[in-house]
């Protein structure tokens, strides 16, 4: 299996507001391919424990591999390392409470998935309208093109994609059914919307957000998040940190209020009072990180409050 060309985004900064000690226990919970993992690995030394999820199988693969190099490399200072083959929205059930001491979430989608023109995922290669990032089960962005009704569309591509055109789009989508791969559904959407201008006067195609909504809705990430912020609090000890990066608005609205939210109950403090973003040399270097908003916090000792329990469920063991 080749290596797809990755950079971590906001390397350093992870690393920073992560606090890794050395011994420590920190979830990685988008492993990718492994750039922000091999980063924590060196840091925890050979008495820590490093936890990475992934419900792409692809992903696990490579990312095992980018860490059984660095196994090589480090020797008896590497972490003790454990592999969880599914979404991070099972942190809670495989997991205990108070049983880990950092943990990381990278939401965007990986250099490997946006690549590969089986996945589904980018207009730019022609490929089947798939997009699931756990390619083993769900729905796949082919099934939701050409069987969701017309106002089902509309709404989910508006909701997701945040395209003002969604209702236009899902006209001529339906009107052009079936759809089978990512080249004809681009093309459905170019004809049916003009090409969109930043105010930079930059060009964005027109099934941008298209695509994205459908990504989204099939991957059900907005639940996922939710899942995984619900989850945070009760995993970590006192002390430990979350640190969560996001790449658009939806995402980041969730976690700016789940974080609020939870610090004005003593849960966090708050460690980003605004969002890390990328560097000037880090946009030229990598042009993914010029969307990435870093938000952390830190977990204090104060028990959970009767109003927060009610506004973020305990989670099924």
């Amino acid at each position: 299996m080749s290596k797809p060309q990755h950079v971590p985004v906001l390397f350093n900064e992870v690393l920073e507001f992560l606090n890794v000690r050395p011994g420590a226990t920190v979830v990685d919970a988008t492993l990718g391919l492994g750039g922000h993992s091999s980063g924590i690995a060196r840091l925890l030394g050979g008495k820590g424990r490093l936890i990475c999820f992934d419900r792409d199988p692809q992903a696990m693969e490579l990312g095992k591999a980018k860490l059984a190099e660095l196994k090589d490399e480090l020797g008896d200072a590497m972490p003790e390392v454990i592999f969880i083959p599914n979404a991070f929205s099972e942190a809670g059930k495989e997991l205990a409470e108070g049983s880990i001491d950092g943990l990381l979430a990278d939401f965007g989608v990986s250099s490997l998935q946006l690549g590969e023109a089986q996945r589904g995922f980018s207009f730019q290669q022609d490929g089947p309208l798939d997009m699931r990032m756990d390619t083993r089960n769900g729905i796949t962005a082919e099934q939701v093109v050409n069987q969701a009704d017309e106002e089902d569309l509309a709404n989910l591509i508006y909701e997701f994609g945040e395209e003002r055109r969604s209702r236009r789009i899902a006209r001529a989508i339906v009107r052009a059914r079936p759809l089978h791969t990512t080249a004809e559904l681009a093309q459905v959407v170019a004809a049916a919307a003009p090409t969109i201008k930043t105010p930079g006067g930059h060009s964005i195609h027109p099934a941008t957000k298209t695509f994205q909504a459908l990504r989204m809705h099939v991957n059900d990430e907005l639940g996922e998040i939710r899942t995984l912020l619900q989850s945070a609090p009760r995993l970590l000890r006192t002390g430990g940190r979350v640190v969560l990066i996001s790449f658009h608005s939806l995402e980041d609205r969730l976690v700016k209020d789940s974080l609020r939210e939870l610090a004005q109950h003593g849960e966090y403090e708050i460690l980003t009072r605004k969002p890390v973003t990328a560097s000037e040399v880090e946009e030229q270097q990598n042009p993914r990180a010029r969307s990435a908003k870093l938000r952390a916090a830190e977990r204090t000792g104060k028990v959970f409050t009767e109003i927060v329990k009610q506004k973020f469920p305990r989670p099924v063991w």
